[in-house]
């Protein structure tokens, strides 16, 4: 998967408006399909969270430049991929290319809109397996192997959206979106191997601004822990989160300011603690 931009001034308002168009006109093709997806990354706080007006005392969600769609093993034990992949070369998508100019299997776009791409994530079949690698479902379709991503079929939220597709269609369709438990886990690991701005920005967004309070977050959390992955998700936020000077709070200021800034890190380093204790 290609790196994220490092600062906040790198997204913008119109990307994260051709991001929603492409993920709506991707559930007009797939519907019948929408119960073996659910979304993940950058765009999740932009849907679970409310965003006009965002909650009191937050700034709007910075966005995302791309959509990142999972895979249930479902999509997988049953070989529906075919009919998916099918899909979506009938409606304009095709794989992306490298900077090689080699074709990114995992990683689709569609011809009308460049600017938006599309990554295709799918959990661990088997535990020898390696994170981050790319698992090749059809001759030009793949999907990166993601640790954890199954429990964002286990905490998710179905939501409707609706606007304009990229052909300007009116339209307004249900999603599944991966629920906040999952998502702080599945950020955390991503985190944990890549050490990205953009990664730390989006986990504590997320447990700052979702719901009425940590409760509403705990609820969520909670149910996923009792797995590597959540004992990991524990170790990681300790490890990082847990103190202003910490590399996850730092990076969560070098996104939204460009440097660090330490009211920002007192504020994320406290956040994070409050969850950890109540966990």
């Amino acid at each position: 998967m290609k790196s994220k931009p490092s600062t906040a001034s790198d997204y913008s308002p119109h990307q994260l408006d051709l991001v929603l168009s492409v993920c709506l006109y991707i559930s007009t093709i797939i519907g019948d399909f929408m119960d073996d997806l659910v979304i993940v990354g950058g765009l999740v706080p932009n849907l679970v969270i409310p965003q006009d007006p965002p909650p009191e005392g937050a700034e709007a969600h910075a966005g995302t430049q791309d959509l990142d769609i999972g895979f249930s093993l479902g999509v997988l034990n049953s070989e529906r991929y075919q009919e998916i992949a099918a899909r979506l070369r009938g409606a304009g998508f095709k794989p992306d290319v490298n900077e090689n100019h080699n074709p990114t299997f995992q990683r689709w776009k569609l011809e009308q809109s460049d600017n938006v791409t599309v990554d295709f994530l799918i959990p661990k079949t088997t535990p020898d397996e390696i994170g981050r690698t790319i698992k090749h479902l059809e001759k030009d379709l793949g999907a990166v192997i993601t640790p954890g991503l199954e429990l964002a079929f286990q905490d998710r939220i179905k939501l409707s959206i609706k606007g304009q597709t990229p052909f300007g269609e009116k339209a307004e369709r249900d999603i599944w979106v991966c629920g906040p438990g999952a998502y702080i886990i599945l950020k955390a690991l991503a985190f944990d191997s890549r050490g990205e701005n953009k990664d730390a920005y989006d986990l504590f967004y997320v447990v700052r601004n979702f719901g009425g309070g940590f409760e509403d977050i705990i609820a969520h959390l909670r149910p996923l822990l009792a797995n590597e992955y959540g004992e990991k998700t524990i170790e990681i936020l300790k490890r990082d989160f847990s103190e202003p000077g910490l590399v996850g709070s730092v990076r969560v200021a070098r996104f939204i300011f460009g440097r660090p800034d330490e009211d920002i890190q007192v504020e994320v380093a406290g956040f994070i603690n409050q969850v950890l204790d109540r966990i």
